[in-house]
């Protein structure tokens, strides 16, 4: 019968003698080969490489804009394609309607709300709503300012839907339309100008609507004085959001060009105000003169309504 000591394994034993001879050399576990690089490279990383990850992402943050992207190669005719531009809970809708009404010194609305899930959700609704409160507050203000008088007889005016719906939503793709395009053109000349997308400026504009709504319902007041205090400080208000949005895109262009640019814009959002408020609410006095019409002998009668 072999012996305990046949039994062992002379691998071991010379391994024992080794260390036993050098006691200051080093061993290598098989178990956790890849344990020492990776910890030796994460000591030999430089102290700014963790801020370029950040920027340059990582694995896993590579492999979810990748699944995102996937998510939106939906096909334009799909109804997949413009489900993910009304993605938003009410919560972000109400944080960027807040955004618009008191806006932040120093504060990108693109960046600070926007960016992150631009929509269309908000600016069609407080689109639509605009419309029906400048139609509906402009035919109770002809209605307050008529009130009394005996030839008067109340008619709504329901074309000025109409002519709602065409002026602010006209407003609200076209400017930002025709804006995107002369934002593409001068970045094509100058590099370093701050690029928006389309679907961001809509949302610019859209939410930067939001104020005339109450002021709208004020409008029916019928004191000019008023009216147009309520127009200066809506126009005060949602300009300043434009201006602090889009000056940052066009500030490194040529100076006249940029301030003539952020002017055309500021000029834009007066001439919508105050074209809603001279159109839909100061409309002239009417004339109701009493109907005259000719009797048979040759003389006028006068017919009382």
């Amino acid at each position: 019968m072999a012996a305990v000591d046949d039994l062992k394994f002379q691998e071991f034993d010379d391994a024992a003698n080794l260390l036993a001879a050098n006691p200051d050399a080093t061993t290598i576990s098989i178990d956790e080969p890849a344990a020492v690089p990776k910890n030796q490279h994460g000591r030999l990383q430089e102290p700014g490489r963790e801020e370029d990850d950040e920027l340059l992402g990582t694995d896993d943050s590579d492999k979810t804009e990748l699944l995102a992207g996937q998510k939106k190669s939906a096909p334009f005719w799909t109804f997949e394609y413009y489900q993910t531009f009304f993605d938003v809970d009410t919560y972000q809708v109400l944080d960027r309607i807040k955004g618009s009404v008191f806006p932040v010194p120093g504060k990108n609305f693109v960046r600070l709300y926007i960016r992150s899930n631009p929509d269309l959700y908000g600016p069609f609704w407080i689109c639509a709503t605009l419309v029906f409160t400048i139609a509906v507050s402009g035919n109770l203000s002809n209605f307050f300012i008529h009130l009394g008088q005996p030839t008067y007889h109340y008619v709504p005016e329901f074309r000025k839907v109409s002519i709602a719906a065409t002026t602010i939503y006209a407003y609200a793709w076209l400017v930002p339309l025709a804006l995107w395009g002369f934002l593409v053109w001068r970045n094509s000349k100058v590099m370093n100008i701050v690029s928006y997308s389309f679907l961001e400026i809509v949302c610019v504009y859209g939410y930067s609507l939001f104020i005339y709504i109450p002021t709208a319902i004020l409008w029916i007041i019928p004191q000019n004085v008023v009216r147009w205090v309520l127009v200066m400080f809506s126009l005060c208000l949602s300009g300043s959001v434009l201006v602090m949005t889009f000056w940052p895109a066009v500030r490194d262009d040529n100076r006249r060009i940029a301030l003539a640019t952020v002017g055309t814009i500021v000029l834009l959002h007066a001439l919508l105000a105050v074209g809603c408020l001279a159109y839909f609410f100061d409309a002239p006095e009417l004339d109701f003169s009493a109907p005259i019409s000719p009797d048979h002998n040759g003389t006028t009668v006068i017919i009382e309504s």
